[in-house]
């Protein structure tokens, strides 16, 4: 009740201001979780505004100018911090020092890692987070804080204000498919921005499919010039009719460190997917010996899940296994690496004298609802983590892999609904939570559909993603840590251009960063709707296709 007071008061303050068309607002998208309106004068920005900064943030500093640029048109310039009163009249980024609480300085104590706080005074504005990561959160609230103007005014008032900021998840992402549909490396960077812009800082890219393999192998570069393209497309939801035209394209390797690079820089971390064992027909096309049958196979022109998968059989395929995911390893620094896991036929493992014996020297029995060829899945999985284990990396996979007999030490993503989340957190598994309904941003975002894209189906409009509570209520605290946090995926079977992909997750994406940021008894959908409409302003400024759906009168 005290901080709707105090949002209530600040917008009361604003009212009396001049020029209120160029005032700040602090009441963005995700809220933040403190405003403290301050009854005092507030900070003057204009031209002769700098930002000066602490070691280790000038890349910070860069990129705030660039943003204070694109919303009112000021060039401010950027500076080390030199002396004590640099500060004053400007901006400043700085890092402080952890603290016990008590409140006194600590510098063993471990800090917060993206927790910030922005202090708006007369005498200037500051940023201060333990970490760059924190500032680099800050610094995106001060962006969105900001009026979008089409010409340089003579000053933008920011009133006087103590926020203080910490998101409720560690793990806030969302997932782009390009291996359905090939998209340039400028639109990944893009997407990439798009994150950054709504206080996320993971990017799932899946990159290889039965449709298409998106990486480049040095060992196998079958893999691409064979693997990366299809002979044509499916016209419409599976239908008869195939386009015919050429589709594909891969990242080369040095492409990929470059979109690494592009997405540290926004303290945005890259989890790439390989999926394995099944949604490989791609690398079976380019390498058929690592098929139970030994192909002939192309690459798939439909989608849906295919019979035809990596053999478990064979010890060969584990070598090609270790190699690839050995140089995808070298390029994408990430703590975890996701090897996928879902809809995996084990029709070929039935029938194949190769894994039938790697079931018998392997003594994998049926037990329960589990036959034998699900726990060879199981086998492989735990063969595959132990090689990302020496490599000093961790497994993440769909949630079918819970029904594999899978050790705890694999995180699960829960995709086919909230409750196999909640079973794998009980069961000791970290879990992030990407139900397809409602974090599947491939969905309709109406349930009329006459006047939308074709779309795979389903029904998520932004009501329904900001309704999503991730973490069971039947789980105990100490099972809740297991929660990570929230991530929305966009697949792209139908969605073959990039305005096609902006419109799927715009602003689904503004309602997904509440839910990752906010806790539960912060939330509300009619005030994030009036907050989200300020928020489209900057969607307009980079002319990024917004579905309309939440902005109808």
């Amino acid at each position: 009740m005290k901080r709707i007071f105090v949002l209530i008061g600040m917008m009361t303050m604003l009212v009396s201001m001049p020029s209120q068309a160029q005032t700040a607002r602090y009441d963005i998208v995700p809220l933040p979780r403190s405003i403290a309106q301050q009854q005092a004068p507030g900070f003057v920005l204009n031209k002769q505004t700098a930002i000066v900064y602490a070691d280790g943030l000038e890349k910070e500093a860069r990129f705030l100018s660039g943003y204070v640029k694109e919303m009112t048109q000021f060039d401010l310039p950027t500076r080390p911090i030199a002396k004590k009163n640099d500060a004053r009249g400007n901006i400043q980024l700085a890092l402080a020092a952890p603290v016990t609480a008590k409140g006194k300085k600590k510098a063993a104590a471990k800090p917060n890692e993206e927790a910030y706080t922005i202090s708006v005074t007369a005498k200037g504005v500051t940023i201060t987070g333990q970490t760059a990561k924190a500032v680099f959160l800050g610094v995106q609230t001060l962006r969105k804080s900001l009026p979008v103007l089409a010409e340089q005014p003579e000053m933008v008032n920011l009133p006087a204000v103590v926020i203080q900021d910490e998101p409720r998840f560690a793990y806030r992402g969302m997932h782009l498919d390009c291996s359905r549909h090939f998209f340039p490396v400028e639109f990944v960077k893009e997407f990439i921005d798009l994150i950054a812009l709504h206080g996320m800082n993971k990017f799932h890219w899946h990159i290889t499919d039965d449709q298409g393999w998106r990486f480049e192998s040095k060992k196998y570069p079958k893999l691409t010039t064979i693997g990366g393209w299809r002979s044509g497309t499916v016209v419409g939801r599976n239908s008869p009719i195939d386009d015919g035209i050429r589709h594909g394209g891969f990242y080369t390797q040095e492409e990929c460190r470059d979109i690494v690079k592009y997405a540290a820089d926004r303290h945005i971390t890259i989890i790439p997917e390989i999926d394995m064992p099944g949604h490989m027909v791609a690398a079976l096309a380019a390498y058929p010996e690592y098929g139970c049958t030994g192909g002939p196979y192309e690459v798939e022109h439909t989608w849906g899940v295919f019979a035809d998968v990596l053999c478990p059989g064979k010890e060969q395929t584990f070598k090609f296994i270790e190699d690839v995911l050995s140089e995808v390893i070298d390029v994408f620094p990430s703590e975890y690496i996701h090897i996928g896991g879902d809809e995996c036929p084990r029709d070929r493992w039935k029938a194949c004298p190769l894994c039938q014996q790697r079931i018998k020297d392997e003594n994998l029995k049926a037990e329960g609802k589990q036959r034998a060829e699900d726990r060879l899945q199981g086998y492989f999985t735990k063969r595959v983590e132990a090689f990302l284990h020496t490599k000093g990396k961790r497994l993440i996979g769909w949630d079918e892999l819970l029904g594999c007999d899978i050790d705890t030490t694999a995180t699960i993503m829960s995709w086919t609904g909230a409750e196999p989340g909640a079973r794998g957190a009980k069961l000791g598994h970290d879990v992030i939570m990407t139900p397809n309904s409602p974090m599947y941003f491939d969905h309709y975002q109406t349930d009329k559909h006459n006047n939308e894209p074709l779309s795979i189906g389903g029904h998520s409009p932004s009501e329904k993603v900001y309704a999503f509570e991730p973490v069971a209520a039947d789980l105990t605290p100490e099972q809740a840590k297991h929660i990570l946090g929230v991530q929305a995926n966009v697949w792209c079977e139908y969605i073959y251009s990039t305005q096609h992909v902006e419109y799927q997750v715009l602003p689904r994406m503004a309602a997904l960063a509440e839910v990752q940021w906010l806790q539960p008894e912060q939330k509300n959908f009619d005030a994030f709707k009036e907050r989200v409409t300020r928020l489209k302003a900057i969607y307009d400024l980079h002319h990024w296709v917004v579905a309309p759906h939440l902005f109808k009168k």
